[in-house]
């Protein structure tokens, strides 16, 4: 499977141009889209399932046109979106097999056999008899997984999905999700969270402003970062200087004190030794030195 996305913009119509003339080639297995909220991937997330429509641009899946193919560019997707929403009065099993037969498993016993075993890899077997909007917030977003992966599909494309997760929630999800990917289908993964981009998509672009301003596998943008990345030891009255001189990625209470990780270019004034950089690291790196953004102004 791939994607091949041609120079697509999108502008609104009170001006916003939210996406602009973005390049992307997305092959089997798990792309990361990494970027701060407002950067144009919800946008895009919803142009690649044909719920909008783009200014200019193309889209190819496998060589089908996405607006010349849209039927059967639909019955290969599957969708989970950042605001996922439900039947309220239907069960938990229910939706899941309303949804199902949807997306063409009409024979009732297959279907209820891919509904139970749906249930049980995202941990909502117990709760199958249960009105899916008596669900916490967590098991909802664990049933907005479910219905994107049942009737494998060929391409998935997840929107913020970890949003409202525990951590082992999350971790079951990301498990989830590395087992799909072993198949030759697509997920595309859109989230600001870089720990779901580092522990699950072997490439990744990142959008800055609607533009695709890196896209290479995760560890190439590591190496950006590389000696860049420090380890500060700091008592409590050098904790706010450290904050208004460098970019913080966390701050950790130590002895007489805090363990302090920073990225810059130069340390300077402050005592401290490099470490080995990761995608959080390299993701903040990017933004403050070579995009020349202050990386906390561009996450909120």
């Amino acid at each position: 499977m791939r994607i091949k996305v041609e120079d697509l913009s999108k502008q609104y119509k009170n001006g916003n141009l939210a996406l602009k003339d973005v390049n992307l080639e997305i092959d089997s297995g798990m792309f990361g889209l990494l970027g701060p909220n407002g950067a144009g991937k919800t946008t895009l997330m919803r142009i690649l399932v044909t719920l909008m429509k783009p200014t200019k641009g193309t889209i190819q899946y496998n060589g089908l046109d996405l607006f010349k193919n849209r039927r059967e560019i639909r019955s290969m997707l599957g969708y989970l979106p950042q605001d996922f929403r439900f039947f309220q009065k239907l069960k938990t099993w229910e939706f899941l097999d309303y949804v199902a037969s949807l997306s063409g498993l009409y024979d009732s016993k297959k279907r209820k056999q891919a509904v139970d075993e749906m249930l049980e890899k995202v941990g909502l077997y117990e709760a199958r008899d249960r009105n899916a909007n008596k669900l916490s917030g967590g098991m909802k977003r664990r049933l907005g997984i479910a219905q994107a992966l049942i009737g494998d599909p060929k391409i998935v494309v997840v929107d913020e999905p970890t949003t409202g997760l525990d951590p082992e929630e999350r971790i079951r999800f990301r498990n989830l999700l590395a087992e799909m990917a072993e198949r030759d289908i697509i997920i595309v993964l859109s989230t600001h969270i870089v720990g779901d981009i580092s522990s699950t998509c072997n490439n990744m672009a990142l959008l800055h402003n609607g533009e695709v301003v890196f896209n290479a596998p995760p560890n190439q943008l590591i190496e950006k970062a590389r000696g860049h990345v420090w380890e500060v030891k700091a008592i409590d009255s050098e904790l706010d200087q450290i904050k208004e001189k460098y970019p913080v990625i966390s701050t950790i209470p130590a002895d007489n004190g805090w363990e302090v990780q920073v990225v810059a270019d130069e340390l300077k004034d402050f005592p401290g030794k490099q470490i080995d950089p990761n995608l959080e690291h390299a993701y903040v790196y990017f933004v403050e030195y070579e995009l020349g953004q202050k990386w906390n102004d561009d996450l909120n």
